[in-house]
């Protein structure tokens, strides 16, 4: 096994780093994966105006989570969201990270 899959894996089962999340996706049934949350700030240029927002972000690994897409729905610690915009794999493609908006 790859040395940054193995650390990966070790990350996505720290419980101080990852939680558990359901994954559902549209028409298809629910399932249990693990997922980092990144809920960063994000600045946005717009003109001469730089706009702020919070953004809600997280890294899936593409091993519980092959094909995410907008409009899949994912469950962390009671909260709903769905993915908004196109997922993007990490340069290894082990990782997807999604945005979320609220559901």
């Amino acid at each position: 096994m790859m040395a940054v899959a193995m650390a990966l894996d070790a990350l996505f089962a720290d419980g101080n780093v990852a939680r558990d999340a359901v994954y559902t996706p549209e028409g298809g049934a629910p399932v249990l994966v693990r997922a980092v949350a990144r809920r960063a700030d994000d600045t946005t240029g717009f003109g001469d105006a730089r706009l702020w927002s919070e953004t809600t972000r997280i890294d899936l690994r593409v091993a519980e989570v092959p094909t995410p897409r907008p409009g899949d729905r994912i469950e962390i610690e009671g909260e709903a969201f769905l993915i908004q915009g196109e997922p993007v794999r990490d340069r290894e493609r082990l990782v997807w990270t999604v945005d979320l908006r609220p559901a």
